[in-house]
This record gives C-alpha cells, sequence and structure tokens, in this order.
C-alpha cells in the first residue's frame, strides 16, 4: 500500500475531464478501470500509435477517454456497450473532448456484434464487460489482431477473488475468470501475462 502511494504521489494527475469523468463514475456506482490502468491504457496506444482500436463495454467511457486522448490524429475506436443511457453519457465527454469523431458506439451486446464485426487487423482490442463472456469475447476477438496486435483484459484479480481457495458457493463471475485466466495464459495464438496493475490486466500479443 506504501508504494502504490508512493505511486499515485509520483504521477501527475489526468486531464480535468478524466478526473471529472472519474468522479462521475464513482458516485454513480458505475464500474471503471483504476486510474493506474487507464494509465497504462494510455502509454500501449503511444507506443504503438495504435489506430484500430474495439472496446467491449462502454459505460461510461472512462477506459475510452484515456484511449482516445492517446489517439494518432488517424486513430478510430470502436465501443460496444447495450445500455444507451450509459454511452449517452459517455458521448457527452466525449464530444467536450473533442473526440467523438474518433469513437463510434455500438448499442448491442457484444455477442450479437462480433460476429459480423467487419474490421480487421486491429492493433488493440480492450475488454471489461460481462465476466462470463470473457472466454468468448477472446474467440472472437484474437482473429481480429493483426500479427502483434494486442488484446487486454481488465478485472483478472476480481478483488482478490480470483486467487482465493474455490467453494462451491463462488459466484458464477469469480468462477468464469479463474476459468478465463487459465485459457488465456495458455491461449495457442498469443504470448500473455497477467500483472497486477489496478484489479489486474491481462495482455496478449498475438503472435500466431
Amino acid at each position: 500500500m506504501r508504494d502504490l502511494a508512493y505511486l499515485t504521489r509520483l504521477h501527475r494527475e489526468p486531464p480535468p475531464l478524466l478526473l471529472e469523468l472519474e468522479q462521475h463514475g464513482l458516485r454513480e456506482g458505475i464500474p471503471i478501470v483504476d486510474r493506474a490502468a487507464g494509465r497504462f491504457l494510455s502509454v500501449l496506444v503511444h507506443c504503438m500509435q495504435a489506430n484500430r482500436i474495439l472496446e467491449i463495454g462502454t459505460a461510461f467511457g472512462y477506459s475510452t477517454l484515456w484511449m482516445a486522448l492517446a489517439l494518432p490524429p488517424a486513430g478510430r475506436i470502436w465501443t460496444i456497450d447495450p445500455n444507451i443511457e450509459r454511452t449517452e453519457i459517455a458521448m457527452s465527454y466525449f464530444r467536450r473532448a473533442g473526440v467523438d469523431d474518433r469513437i463510434e458506439v455500438i448499442n448491442q451486446p457484444a455477442l450479437e456484434v462480433l460476429g459480423s464485426f467487419p474490421q480487421r487487423n486491429l492493433d488493440i482490442v480492450f475488454i471489461d464487460a460481462l465476466k462470463t463472456e470473457y472466454t468468448d469475447y477472446l474467440e472472437e476477438t484474437v482473429p481480429m489482431l493483426k500479427r502483434s496486435g494486442i488484446v487486454v483484459i481488465d478485472n483478472l484479480l476480481w478483488s482478490g477473488r480470483a486467487a482465493a481457495v474455490p467453494k462451491s458457493g463462488d459466484e458464477p463471475d469469480t468462477v468464469a475468470i479463474r476459468a478465463f485466466n487459465k485459457a488465456f495464459l495458455n491461449h495457442p495464438e498469443l504470448d500473455a501475462t497477467i500483472v497486477p496493475i489496478g484489479d489486474g490486466i491481462g495482455i496478449g500479443a498475438r503472435v500466431d
């Protein structure tokens, strides 16, 4: 905890609009990525000069905005979330940030979209949606990545529940995350790892 407090002090604060959106999400109880995870996504987009990003799970658009602010001039994000009320709030922040023309919101359940999603050669896929569907998201999106493209997944530590001794009464999300973590780290087309950033970030590069 001392190390985390030190890193929090050491980093610059995010831009004011991101801070406002962060507080909005926390106030409304809407799931958003940890700030450290947001910074991590920003660094990935910058270092890859990622032009083509697919996000599964928009909510209020906090992680989307971290990535959008790091996009190169021709960059584009497609973000999928069936909750129109939440994504309308997200779009209001995108407009205020001046990046709304780079972001397309798709208001359908992800598994209804991915089978016919036309984009290929994606640089980044970011997954942060229904935990019980993580394995399905992964199998649908890995073929969409370019070679050396990356898939990034949030919540793989699941607030410590993933590491706990399995019990018969474990919630479906916990069971699903444990199963996903094993499948992800052993995926034949990925060089994958899980790092203790935020609530646990998985990152896998397509190598096959």
